[in-house]
């Protein structure tokens, strides 16, 4: 299945890519990992010598404009690693394997073993939440600690279908500049988006609308796993929620994290696009809670957390 809709949307999504990255105003290197799947592109920031991060972006998107208001303050903590998912649309190129049999844990696995990494600290928003607390029910042994910003623990595929349905239909089916603004404002909190504060921020969002096939993200399936694995997370897991967030913040979800007595942070006036809305607020949660802290409150006001319940 092609990843883009054509050769020159594909270079123009690329020449975009590249100057994303130069506003990351830290210095990177970017490598490609061959895997089983095909070449997976990361981009490394920060000191080797510093604990890893993997860095995991959300459907659709990558890691360049994923991470732009986040990779400099983490990288002054963490030896980051900021993955391009093998099917989505950044840099990463998938097989014919990709189509066949893809495995997100052996993926991962892959992964790390390229990078000679035996454990590591993983922050992953909307898919990336998933993928970060997938494979820590995986691989216990291999992951420190995980932040999931923007994400849930979905109990059936008809609710994952349902709430990206309501919030991406009918404008992600016409991708014009007017729908694309559309979807932004249904996605995020009440103050104007980052994506509409930054010309070429904005510009790379329209290119990914108009050019990318996000069904090359299909292989990346969700796995339901049940209460008891998912049990040795409460320790080990932080979810950054926005109050404004139309598919994270729902009475299910929430009651779903309570009752896994899975620690979250619910941030006010944030929407889905949580790491880009309020990064400093959301670097600074992240760094606290891989350093050892433990979360003790919610940012929400009470009476507000109340009301959606």
């Amino acid at each position: 299945m092609k990843r883009y809709k054509s050769t020159e949307g594909q270079l123009s999504i690329y020449t975009s890519y590249d100057r994303l990255l130069q506003s990351w105003q830290v210095q990177y290197k970017e490598r490609d990992i061959p895997t089983s799947y095909g070449d997976t592109h990361i981009i490394t920031a920060g000191s080797p010598t510093q604990p890893p991060l993997l860095l995991l972006h959300g459907t659709g998107d990558h890691s360049a404009m994923m991470w732009i208001y986040n990779a400099k303050q983490l990288a002054e903590h963490f030896y980051i690693i900021a993955v391009d998912a093998i099917g989505g649309s950044g840099k990463s190129e998938p097989n014919k394997n990709y189509g066949r049999a893809f495995d997100q844990t052996l993926w991962l696995d892959e992964l790390l073993e390229a990078l000679k990494m035996k454990e590591t600290f993983i922050a992953g928003v909307s898919y990336g939440a998933y993928l970060a607390y997938h494979y820590a029910t995986m691989r216990p042994s291999r992951v420190i600690r995980i932040v999931c910003m923007a994400g849930r623990i979905p109990s059936s595929s008809f609710e994952v279908m349902s709430k990206m349905i309501k919030a991406f239909m009918p404008e992600a089916l016409f991708p014009s500049e007017k729908n694309g603004r559309r979807l932004l404002r249904k996605l995020g909190g009440p103050k104007p988006s980052p994506f509409e504060q930054d010309a070429e921020l904005m510009h790379h969002w329209l290119l990914l609308l108009k050019h990318f096939n996000n069904r090359s993200m299909m292989k990346h399936k969700i796995t339901l796993f049940s209460d008891e694995e998912l049990q040795p997370l409460q320790e080990r897991a932080l979810f950054l929620i926005g109050d404004q967030d139309p598919l994270s913040y729902y009475p299910k979800a929430i009651q779903k994290l309570d009752r896994l007595q899975l620690p979250y942070i619910i941030l006010k006036s944030a929407g889905h696009a949580i790491n880009h809305e309020q990064p400093k607020l959301v670097n600074d949660q992240i760094i606290s809670f891989f350093k050892g802290e433990n979360p003790t409150h919610l940012l929400l006001e009470e009476e507000d957390y109340r009301s959606i319940l």
